[in-house]
């Protein structure tokens, strides 16, 4: 644990204006936040044209879609978008791909084989980033002779997997710099995770212990622990309601939702956002809260955040909520000013 280099970084979601998202991300930057992150979700503000706005108003924090994915996408125009951002941010670009969900069903988008198609891009850019014409059949993508026409400052920009099941972490695992996992908040998750990558890596004759385990979590901060949590409750019963991040151990944990609660709010449509989740409210507790985000006190929150280090998680990016009569920017100071150095000061 002495040497480890953990690492912090902010989640933008895009839904506040590019203004507020700049003030934010200089925030980030000032507060020693590492990378500064912003969601290529449907339908808000582009994620590229944020992220080259960003470069232009910082000179140190790392910049990159957190997570863009091979659907909506070609990863041919993936690697031109994240070399030209590593270009215009001075080799401050880094990649996060994911399968991807946001906007699939209105844009008529089909995800097939997710793995396989996050394994078969991250493949395609790497060979983009080198230079020359790169001919690409796979079982998701094709590329027929395709080529930059420009040479990228860097051909090794780092790239993360997003993925909360086994295929993608291992794939991970086989091919990446590193691994994001959003609602990675309990110790039982944090090792199954690693334990995904580890396999990955394996199978690919890699040493798991290069390969960066992040955890993507909502997160929020006050006074009032309470307080805390209810600003992150709603987005808790969407997690649990939707299904669509799983998480491995809530069974382990005596954390599931009964199926026939969960029926109730079935096929609710991505975009629906946490609406149709809200009736189930009254069954998240506090344990459900604190497996799948960071929420609390100050003290709360550092005792959590170094559990997660403790059990193999090398860094933590934090999508910031505002607890009641709070803000956001208030959330980014306080995790950064008040729990990481303590964090840091224990896990050294």
């Amino acid at each position: 644990m002495k040497d480890r280099q953990m690492k912090i970084g902010v989640l933008m979601l895009g839904d506040a204006s590019v203004t507020t998202m700049v003030e934010r991300a200089r925030l980030a930057e000032a507060m020693g936040y590492d990378a500064v992150w912003v969601a290529d979700e449907r339908f808000y503000r582009e994620v590229y044209s944020c992220l080259t706005h960003f470069a232009g108003h910082t000179s140190r924090v790392l910049l990159g879609p957190c997570v863009t994915d091979p659907f909506s996408r070609h990863p041919a125009l993936t690697a031109m978008a994240i070399a030209t951002l590593d270009e215009i941010s001075g080799g401050r670009g880094i990649l996060g791909i994911g399968a991807g969900i946001s906007g699939f069903a209105e844009l008529g988008i089909t995800r097939r084989k997710p793995a396989r198609a996050i394994k078969e891009t991250i493949e395609v850019i790497r060979a983009l980033l080198c230079g020359g014409s790169v001919d690409f059949h796979g079982e998701v993508i094709n590329l027929d002779q395709g080529r930059l026409s420009f040479v990228p400052p860097r051909s090794t920009i780092p790239i993360y997997v997003a993925s909360n099941g086994p295929f993608g972490q291992r794939v991970a695992g086989a091919t990446a710099d590193g691994a994001i996992m959003e609602a990675c908040a309990s110790v039982y998750e944090a090792a199954t995770f690693s334990a995904e990558i580890a396999t990955g890596a394996a199978r690919a004759g890699r040493d798991a212990k290069g390969i960066k385990r992040l955890a993507r979590l909502n997160t929020c901060i006050a006074s009032d622990g309470r307080a805390a949590r209810e600003a992150v409750r709603p987005l808790v019963a969407r997690y649990l309601g939707a299904g669509r991040l799983r998480s491995r151990t809530l069974k382990e944990q005596g954390l599931e939702i009964p199926a026939e609660v969960l029926e109730a709010v079935a096929g609710a449509p991505y975009a629906a956002g946490i609406a149709p989740y809200l009736p189930l409210l009254p069954l998240v507790t506090d344990r459900h809260v604190d497996a799948l985000t960071l929420a609390g006190t100050i003290q709360e929150v550092t005792d959590h955040a170094l559990a997660l280090s403790r059990a193999g998680i090398d860094g933590i990016i934090i999508r910031p909520f505002a607890p009641e009569g709070g803000t956001i920017e208030e959330t980014i100071v306080t995790f950064a000013s008040e729990v990481w150095p303590r964090v840091m000061a224990r896990v050294g």
